[in-house]
């Protein structure tokens, strides 16, 4: 789920990568012929693009729905911020940990079916999540609803690559993106108004009926699947690749640029809203939820990933991209409320930039087990996602914002430093080759 998932990430679908190592049936290659499958002006492709990008604002407005609210919910439970944000950070760890297993059942018993399971069980848990009697069973709630999600974004990305024709492949893995983008951000905003007339309970019951809609409208308009055969499970074969990308240098840099990256992002978007409806803002909760209007701008900085690569180099849009968000921490330490936002466009901006980048080179290094290098790559996005929630909070606690902003600035001086070591190792690389060419 490139990402998922709270905003847009570059995708790149490679026709001729090899098949998954997670399955051993004959079959279960991509077939050759594309005949029979979606494009546009066809019948179902229409249906198909609404069905998952249906479930694309259902999935993120569900996993993300207490963040615009941890104020109100530290409030009714008598929490502190870091036990508040724990409703954020289970459901994203969860959904970190279930990704690469549900990904490998999904090889197994099908893209259509995951899918159908994965928002029904979620949807199930998101109505039942306003009724939550404690802390405790709120964030044991959100963990289970996190699991159920993550089989949503591989099933998704490898369902299109299946029944869609190439051609028009990178503008349907385009829409069900832009429903990750619109549900993450919609979530957040409606759960910020509804919250500010009728109390964070209803805000939550709120985005289970619009997750609801979105579930209902999924299964009638999503085609059948006509090009998957099912595989069966090796987990050998699985933990092998699993090693192999874990032992690849370049790989395990990009998860950690990754994981920092989103860490400072948690932190932020986690904390942001206890910041705001305090001395000296005092803002309601509804303009709260309205900062996430601000995921716009990622949008825009993800799409122009490609040119700052084409540009600077992977490397260079690297460091364009952490200086961005440095900038961005630093400039929210003011206490103008003009000055905040600001730091939270450069923040984001940065943000997205530098996860595109990430993104987008997992599936160009790995040469083989590309959809789980990717998962891979999910999982270690979600755990920074996970911790940053988690740390920020206990940072705002003890010290404020500006100890939150000390935490981003600590995970952004570590994307430097691996950037940094990446290009130590490239340049030796180089020197190593001039002597062989002579």
């Amino acid at each position: 789920m490139p990402p998922a998932d709270t905003g847009a990430s570059t995708v790149v679908v490679d026709a001729s990568a090899p098949s998954s190592p997670v399955i051993t049936s004959r079959t279960a290659a991509a077939p050759a012929s594309t005949a029979g499958r979606l494009e546009p002006g066809r019948p179902g492709y229409r249906k198909m693009s609404f069905a998952l990008f249906a479930a694309g604002v259902a999935a993120f407005a569900l996993l993300y729905s207490t963040q615009a609210l941890l104020p109100a919910i530290s409030t009714a439970y008598g929490v502190s911020a870091g036990q508040a944000s724990w409703t954020v950070s289970a459901a994203t760890g969860a959904l970190a940990l279930c990704v690469l297993p549900l990904s490998a059942l999904s090889e197994r018993f099908g893209r259509r079916e995951m899918m159908t399971v994965s928002l029904t069980v979620a949807v199930v848990v998101g109505m039942l999540v306003p009724f939550a009697p404690s802390i405790g069973w709120l964030i044991a709630l959100r963990a289970v609803q996190g699991a159920a999600l993550a089989g949503l974004p591989a099933s998704a990305m490898a369902y299109l690559a299946e029944e869609v024709r190439p051609k028009a492949l990178i503008a349907a893995i385009g829409l069900f993106v832009a429903g990750n983008s619109i549900g993450g951000m919609s979530g957040r905003i409606l759960t910020g108004w509804v919250a500010q007339v009728w109390g964070w309970r209803a805000a939550l019951a709120a985005v289970g009926l619009l997750a609801l809609a979105c579930a209902v409208a999924f299964h009638f308009l999503i085609p059948r699947a006509r090009n998957f055969t099912p595989g069966t499970l090796n987990p050998k074969a699985l933990a092998r690749t699993v090693a192999t990308h874990l032992s690849n240098p370049l790989l395990v840099r990009l998860y950690a640029i990754g994981a920092l990256f989103m860490t400072v992002f948690g932190a932020v978007y986690t904390v942001i809203g206890y910041r705001l409806v305090d001395e000296p803002f005092s803002l309601p909760q509804g303009v709260v939820g309205s900062i996430f209007l601000v995921y716009l701008v990622g949008t825009v900085s993800s799409a122009a990933a490609g040119r700052l690569v084409a540009r600077l180099g992977r490397r260079g849009a690297l460091y364009l991209a952490v200086s961005t968000t440095a900038a961005g921490l630093l400039l929210s330490l003011s206490d103008a409320l003009l000055a905040v936002l600001a730091g939270l466009v450069l923040i984001t901006a940065g943000f997205f930039a530098g996860h595109a980048v990430a993104s987008s080179s997992v599936s160009r290094t790995a040469t083989a087990g590309r959809a789980q290098a990717s998962a891979l790559y999910q999982s270690a996005y979600y755990l920074g996602s996970s911790a940053g929630g988690t740390l920020g909070a206990v940072a705002f606690h003890a010290g404020g914002w500006a100890a939150t902003v000390a935490l981003g600035l600590l995970a952004v001086l570590g994307v430097v430093s691996i950037t940094l070591y990446g290009t130590r190792v490239a340049r030796a690389e180089r020197r190593a080759l001039v002597p062989a060419t002579r």
